[in-house]
């Protein structure tokens, strides 16, 4: 006799364990997965890093005000993502507006 389950499993659960194979293991990619946890939720909604060169990372904020004041509290999100990942170092933040991502 076949014994059927009661509810669906999620893919989620099957792709889980798969998925840090297939991030690319670059320094950006580091900074994308750290980012939400390092600025919080509300600063993760308007502004994202979308690209980096040689330790210097871009960010793409929503707003002009957001990019300014990522400029003023870089200093403490530079100390926050250097400890949170493991490889290379972001040296700089470079925040611009209007750029997508």
């Amino acid at each position: 006799m076949t014994r059927w389950r009661r509810s669906p499993r999620s893919v989620g659960l099957v792709l889980e364990p798969l998925t840090s194979d297939w991030e690319p293991e670059t320094l950006l990619a580091e900074v994308q997965q750290t980012w939400p946890e390092v600025v919080g939720a509300v600063i993760a909604r308007e502004a994202a890093p979308v690209a980096e060169r040689a330790g210097v990372v871009t960010i793409s904020c929503s707003a002009s005000v957001w990019a300014q004041e990522l400029d003023l509290i870089a200093p403490t999100i530079l100390e926050k993502l250097n400890s949170g990942i493991g490889r290379g170092v972001v040296t700089r933040l470079r925040c611009r507006t209007g750029m997508g991502g």
